[in-house]
């Protein structure tokens, strides 16, 4: 039997926070003005309500930011990877023609991103990622911080797959 491999990638650099934390920020001095303090907030003032409404949607928007993640796992199944609380991807074994470890660059951000050279690219941090190509020649990466490990547990299931990094830039 094969080795499993689960590894869970978070938004959790300190610069992050730290952005997340900043968004926060005026909807909290407004409210604390408006509302607490009764002085109104700016020269235009908006109504207590919608200033309300307007901070519960940037606290809303902030907790959804701090709770994205990507879960990858590699088991007897095939390849699961979830970007919570968005979408889950089974891939079955039987749909992978080939798989390699890349430095995919910077894409312009993290999240889901589409790259004309590697399909979507799923990330969370970093510029190393699984290159997987299914057997209907769609292919897709799946960013990790464990390429080793995560093609070594590819590797057993799949032994006549060949463990090659690759430098995307080539």
């Amino acid at each position: 039997m094969g080795e499993t491999f689960k590894e869970i990638q978070r938004y959790r650099k300190w610069w992050m926070i730290a952005i997340a934390l900043l968004f926060l920020l005026l909807p909290i001095i407004s409210v604390y003005q408006q509302i607490i303090l009764d002085k109104p907030f700016g020269n235009n003032p908006a109504s207590d309500g919608l200033l309300l409404f307007f901070a519960g949607f940037m606290v809303l928007v902030v907790i959804l930011f701090l709770s994205i993640y990507l879960k990858t796992d590699v088991g007897w199944d095939g390849i699961s990877m979830q970007y919570v609380p968005f979408f889950k991807k089974q891939i079955l074994w039987s749909q992978i023609s080939s798989a390699k470890v890349i430095d995919y660059g910077f894409l312009g951000g993290w999240g889901f991103r589409y790259s004309k050279k590697h399909g979507i690219v799923y990330n969370v941090s970093g510029r190393i990622g699984i290159q997987i190509v299914l057997t209907s020649n769609q292919k897709f990466v799946i960013g990790t911080q464990q390429p080793d490990e995560f093609m070594h547990a590819l590797k057993s299931y799949m032994p006549n797959l060949e463990p090659k990094w690759v430098d995307a830039k080539s």
